[in-house]
């Protein structure tokens, strides 16, 4: 039998238990079970912190629980303790991120359109639209006095109606004029988001919902 199995393994066959990329039949990347396996995935510091925000988005910031987290991710402790010193470094690598993907992933995808307006309108329909169905924005408001969260939500604001802000005056208005428009455009996104989940009915719904919030930005580029 050994002769016969390296027999396998010189014409090209894979020993047994050797690492493939994807699966066979999807092709997707390989997943591992690291509880069915008896080996543990690797966790990065950003699987910890992704993990946090999505506790923090059905839980609020008492939701982010070491062991909780480690139950979610499949892992130890351990694991944790490796990438940081205590909860309250994760809460803040979990906010780093938050400000990471909500926004810099975002304006940076935005920027690939050359032509401001269509920036701006492209902005303000995705972000908007897309705020109703994401709890993590609105549970950070409601956890606002913590210090942490306050002071990720003053930088992440600062920076989306700052952005904002520049578009409008790409387009032709002068810097108080914009920013004053960059704060209309945020506040309505924040109403629209908080209307979206605590009262939906009160919001239409599919091309109503797009005309809706296409006639909100015509009425902050109106010039008169």
């Amino acid at each position: 039998m050994a002769q016969q199995r390296a027999g396998q393994q010189r014409a090209g066959h894979p020993k047994p238990g050797h690492p493939k990329t994807g699966h066979p039949k999807t092709g997707h990347p390989k997943t591992r079970h690291p509880k069915n396996t008896g080996t543990r995935q690797r966790l990065t510091a950003q699987d910890w912190a992704d993990a946090a925000l999505a506790a923090i988005a059905e839980g609020g910031l008492a939701a982010v629980a070491v062991e909780p987290l480690a139950a979610r991710l499949g892992t130890t402790k351990g694991s944790f303790y490796w990438h940081f010193a205590g909860r309250d470094a994760l809460i803040e690598a979990a906010l780093e991120r938050w400000a990471e993907v909500a926004t810099e992933a975002v304006i940076a995808e935005t920027e690939a359109e050359p032509d401001p307006e269509r920036r701006l309108r492209a902005l303000l329909l995705r972000t908007t639209d897309a705020a109703v169905s994401d709890p993590l924005g609105m549970s950070l408001l409601a956890t606002a006095a913590d210090p942490r969260v306050a002071a990720a939500l003053a930088r992440v604001t600062e920076r989306r109606i700052g952005y904002i802000a520049a578009l409008f005056a790409e387009l032709g208005f002068s810097q108080a004029e914009a920013r004053r428009r960059g704060l209309l455009a945020y506040s309505a996104h924040l109403g629209h988001a908080q209307l979206g989940r605590a009262v939906p009915q009160a919001l239409p719904t599919g091309a109503d919902r797009t005309r809706y919030l296409e006639s909100l930005i015509d009425a902050l580029l109106h010039r008169g």
